[in-house]
């Protein structure tokens, strides 16, 4: 077998548990594609599931990364959506995932990428698919529409300000004061600045709540829902569901807990925001791949502004 470097783990803890390694390319099974990696988005899923927060154990090797940017290198049977030598993006799932030299995906959990920035297709899959999929399929959101974006200028908020405003709402977001000029470029309407306001007091009316914070931010979110309102708890792991989801049930708030979706077809329609710049993508920081550690370092603070890739 034809070797790779790849970022793996064989226990769960700290950055610090991650190493590189030569391990054996994956192969593309039955409608899988192997892709050469130009670049490999970093995701607050990715430090959950090396922390042991996502699954209950590690098999061996365990290589993190779910956004991926790459080429075609083969294609598995019954694959019919893309050829060797394609340019693509999308999102793969471990113990193959995408921080490594190579890695394989479903087809339908790819898109072209032909003429976008690898940067930009690499740090667009998870983000903008949850934002999109969350604003879109969940809460449906209508022109006129007030939605609350909390970590407004983090991977999923930056994009969901952006969807959300090409929807026709009205956009509001919490974020540090260093980041509202920033988020205004991209659209918000009004800014809270989270560390010297609580939201539940200046804010009502709300139809939608983006939430990739959890903890308090739930249970607090519901109370500046309007009749019909929509809390869309995107972070994947948080202390605080059972009590949100019990106060939504007395109140009548609709409370979702989020889970994205492989698309091809949504990627599709994000790309094609991007192509004609009206969805801007925030690489906030680029790392080696050998460099892993550091951005789970970055991404595990909760205040990175945009998205953090790594190159191989």
């Amino acid at each position: 077998m034809v070797t790779m470097r790849a970022i793996s783990q064989t226990t769960f803890g700290g950055p610090e548990v991650l190493q590189i390694v030569e391990v054996d390319r994956p192969a593309a099974g039955r409608g899988e594609v192997q892709l050469k990696v130009s670049a490999a988005g970093v995701n607050p899923a990715d430090w959950k599931a090396r922390a042991g927060l996502l699954t209950a154990s590690v098999p061996e090797p365990f290589i993190l990364g779910l956004d991926v940017a790459g080429v075609v290198t083969a294609v598995g049977p019954d694959v019919t959506r893309f050829a060797v030598g394609d340019e693509v993006h999308g999102f793969t799932f471990p113990p193959r995932g995408a921080h490594a030299d190579y890695t394989v995906a479903p087809q339908e959990a790819l898109a072209p990428a032909a003429g976008l920035d690898p940067l930009v297709a690499a740090a667009l899959p998870i983000a903008g698919l949850t934002a999109w999929q969350a604003l879109v399929r969940v809460a449906d959101v209508r022109p006129g529409q007030r939605v609350l974006v909390h970590a407004a200028a983090g991977g999923v908020g930056h994009l969901a300000v952006q969807i959300a405003k090409s929807l026709g709402a009205y956009v509001i977001g919490t974020a540090r004061p260093a980041k509202h000029e920033y988020l205004r470029e991209l659209g918000a309407d009004e800014l809270v600045d989270y560390t010297s306001v609580d939201f539940a007091e200046v804010l009502r009316e709300i139809d939608v709540v983006i939430d990739p914070m959890a903890e308090d931010y739930g249970v607090r979110s519901l109370e500046v829902l309007a009749a019909g309102g929509v809390l869309i708890d995107v972070r994947g792991t948080g202390p605080d569901r059972d009590e949100v989801r019990a106060l939504a049930a007395r109140r009548g708030p609709r409370f979702v807990q989020f889970r994205v979706e492989r698309s091809g077809d949504d990627l599709r329609r994000l790309d094609e925001l991007v192509t004609c710049e009206a969805l801007r993508v925030d690489v906030g920081q680029t790392l080696p791949l050998t460099e892993a550690a550091k951005a789970h370092e970055l991404i595990e603070t909760g205040r990175t502004r945009g998205k953090i890739v790594l190159l191989p």
